[in-house]
């Protein structure tokens, strides 16, 4: 699949910090509210876009996310992220791009807040991890 051509909405830096205010500390649901929903919801709130209209409510467990995703074709939610966003070459992304950094328990999607990357923690909080983290960059406008 091609990446996607997406276009920020004009009001796209409130409509995402709204969405940020709106999502930090709501629980951590498979399904509902993951780490993977999390990239897609930023997107979402800046594009009007929703990538995840197909996953969201469709699995209840990682396992079971991860089951649906391959059984689309998708190796896991980073290759997901990666068939529908540009790569982002270098160490240049904009504010509200999506970056994959490693955790503990794998890879996670956060969104960019300049020098620093928001991740969902396991507590539902937003959390922040330095950009140097982060592994692969995509941007959610060319």
């Amino acid at each position: 699949m091609n990446a996607l051509l997406l276009h920020r909405r004009p009001d796209w830096r409130p409509r995402l910090r709204t969405w940020l205010i709106e999502v930090d500390g709501l629980p951590l649901v498979y399904g509902q509210h993951d780490c993977c929903l999390f990239g897609a919801g930023a997107v979402l709130a800046q594009t009007g876009v929703d990538l995840a209209t197909f996953w969201r409510g469709r699995y209840t467990t990682l396992r079971g996310g991860l089951r649906i995703l391959r059984r689309a074709g998708y190796r896991d939610f980073v290759d997901l992220v990666a068939a529908h966003l540009a790569e982002a070459q270098g160490r240049f992304v904009r504010e509200g791009d999506l970056a994959v950094i490693e955790t503990g328990t794998g890879p996670a999607i956060g969104v960019s807040q300049g020098s620093a990357i928001y991740i969902l923690t396991e507590s539902g909080r937003l959390g922040l991890t330095p950009f140097s983290a982060v592994q692969r960059q995509f941007r959610v406008e060319r």
